[in-house]
């Protein structure tokens, strides 16, 4: 299997698109130049509000909403980690070390939060999972360092190996090698991505794991309450720490900063994958070139086809998302039943595909074709769980119900990917009337001229193909020819705007 990472980097927001085979399978988006409390960020808080009744304690980060903050979250070290904290900025001129602080007692899973913090308590805490919809961050109280092969988890004990890694003597070989390297008062866990590795390169992991949490301490020590210590690494680098793998032939990528970014931290990581780092310096903007833009409006509207004329349409409210499969009007064979079971089959291939897709989460309940048969019933369950089995999202899949219905939950951290994929009528863009298409060019021309009075020379402009066709008619008489001739505007292709979009962009 072929994996591919194509980046698109542009002025507002990253886009990272992951292609396994040429198949879209993953969209990710990134803010730029703002806080978007991503997943593993590490704040220093205070508690603004305690929730007897949800045992939970509402924490102020920075974000517009306060920061879900429940018991079990807290973690069993909880109190050893405030009494560090407590310390560090207290005394700003000295790190205290970690073996030194005394051990306090571990809070239970059985347990009352009100007696351990209360409003006004400041606390480091990590966000566990994004803002989504009208909540604000969650967070957890147990801190982790996370790297490709290890985690490391400051006050915790031991080395815990991930269960994905089968083979007892590799497990044992690994618990024995990180233990024997470990800084005391520190716990690991182990990846799955560490199976076989050198001792030489988990030590070096280690060693940058640990030089993190101390810049995050040192961070701590001048920062008042209510701020960010600790960044998590951009979205780019922590999906390439999470899903590189030899099957990765190329990342591609259109900024050169960003470019930069990557080499330097495979260098790190993986340096015989550093090779695969590429700079894309095409003229058609870099998900259209890879074919994501098109892909991504085919596979994220509400409707989406699959084999045979069969489609799934997805819906999202409030508390959950609906899927209904439907076999259109093609039947694969004239029994009713077996066509009813090929249809779900292949159905089931998109709907796993999609869930990854949109990194849908949260209950998703899915209405599949109604089928009689126990033994077809009982196969497809077995299917979907087998097709979930590579998602990196925890989940959970259950067997369908005599309603027909397959219950799904799936882990959600941030929220489900999103994307207009229906345009305005080009015609009378949603008003009925339309100003004479003649004059359309005309508009172009005048925003041209306004663009260069700006910026001077050296600006590209972006149009649908349709229209991008019509102006580059004629090559050196053409319209597009005589803005660049008189404005210095070069005219791009660009499949993601709409018909009488258009979108002038700098050139590198």
């Amino acid at each position: 299997m072929k994996s591919e990472l194509i980046v698109d980097v542009q002025p507002q927001e990253i886009a990272i698109a992951l292609t396994e085979d040429d198949r879209l399978q993953e969209v990710n988006r990134e803010k730029r130049n703002q806080d978007n409390f991503a997943v593993g960020n590490i704040y220093y808080g205070r508690v603004k509000k305690v929730m007897p009744a949800l045992n939970a304690v509402f924490v102020d980060v920075g974000h517009e909403k306060e920061a879900f903050l429940h018991y079990l979250d807290l973690g069993s070290q909880f109190r050893t980690l405030h009494a560090y904290v407590t310390k560090a900025v207290s005394d700003r001129r000295k790190m205290p070390v970690v073996t030194k602080t005394p051990r306090q007692p571990e809070v239970g899973k059985e347990g009352q939060i009100a007696d351990v913090l209360k409003v006004g308590d400041t606390l480091l805490v990590q966000v566990s999972k994004e803002p989504i919809n009208t909540k604000g961050p969650r967070l957890t109280a147990e801190i982790s360092i996370a790297g490709r092969n290890i985690v490391l988890i400051p006050f915790a004990d031991g080395v815990m190996v991930s269960q994905k890694i089968k083979r007892e003597a590799e497990r044992q070989r690994l618990k024995q090698l990180l233990l024997s390297i470990k800084p005391a008062g520190f716990g690991i866990i182990v990846r799955t991505v560490a199976e076989d590795k050198r001792a030489a390169e988990l030590d070096n992991e280690l060693r940058l794991l640990m030089e993190r949490w101390q810049q995050t301490v040192k961070t701590l020590q001048q920062k008042e309450p209510v701020s960010l210590v600790s960044e998590e690494m951009g979205r780019t680098l922590g999906i390439i720490r999470d899903v590189l793998s030899p099957d990765f032939t190329s990342i591609q990528i259109n900024d050169k900063d960003i470019y930069d970014d990557v080499r330097n931290y495979l260098e790190l990581i993986a340096p015989e994958s550093a090779k695969i780092v590429k700079l894309y310096k095409g003229e058609q903007p870099i998900f259209d070139h890879f074919d994501i833009t098109r892909q991504m409006k085919t596979g994220l509207g509400r409707t989406v086809g699959f084999k045979h004329g069969g489609y799934l349409i997805i819906d999202k409210t409030e508390a959950l998302f609906s899927i209904d499969v439907n076999s259109g009007s093609k039947k694969i064979y004239e029994d009713q039943e077996e066509n009813a079971y090929q249809f779900n089959m292949l159905a089931a291939d998109e709907l796993v595909h999609q869930l990854r897709l949109r990194d849908i989460g949260g209950i998703i309940i899915v209405d599949f074709i109604d089928m009689d048969s126990k033994e077809h019933q009982q196969q497809l369950y077995d299917y979907v769980r087998k097709l979930m089995d590579r998602d990196r999202a925890k989940h959970n899949v259950l067997p369908l119900s005599k309603f027909g219905l397959m219950q799904i939950t799936r882990q959600r951290v941030r929220p489900a990917v999103e994307m207009e994929v229906e345009e305005v009528c080009p015609t009378c863009m949603g008003k009925g009337k339309i100003q004479a298409s003649l004059l359309y060019t005309d508009k172009i021309a005048e925003e041209c001229e306004q663009e260069y009075e700006k910026h001077g020379r050296g600006m590209k402009l972006h149009l649908h193909p349709y229209l991008y066709a019509y102006v580059t008619k004629g090559w050196w008489r053409s319209l597009a020819a005589q803005w660049r001739r008189k404005y210095g505007i070069k005219v791009v292709e660009n499949q993601s705007l709409g018909m009488l979009e258009t979108r002038f962009i700098a050139e590198k």
